[in-house]
């Protein structure tokens, strides 16, 4: 089975559930009502600002394990000055 069938299963059946719980078809064990019914509508904005941190820590993460690369530099340099020059010797102006 795919990941993004399995991802789909999965996701489907917690949003099910979560709203099978919202709409008190479901009962939580241990939890009063009203305290679920406070806490249940705010989840899916939980959610959305914890995958959203995530996705900022983990690009920020990569910025700052960023490795340099010297010899790139260097290589992208040299083809820069010899593009400069190939098009100097074809009598286009360049700088």
């Amino acid at each position: 089975m795919a990941r993004l069938h399995q991802v789909s299963i999965y996701s489907s059946i917690l949003i099910l559930i979560y709203l099978l719980v919202l709409f008190e078809a479901l009962p939580i064990p241990f939890i009063d009502a009203s305290v679920a019914q406070e806490i249940l509508p705010v989840i899916p904005w939980w959610l959305l600002v914890s995958f959203g941190s995530y996705s900022l820590w983990s690009l920020g993460w990569g910025v700052f394990t960023f490795r340099d690369c010297p010899e790139a530099y260097h290589e992208l340099l040299q083809e820069i000055n010899e593009a400069k020059n190939d098009l100097r010797s074809r009598a286009v102006t360049v700088d």
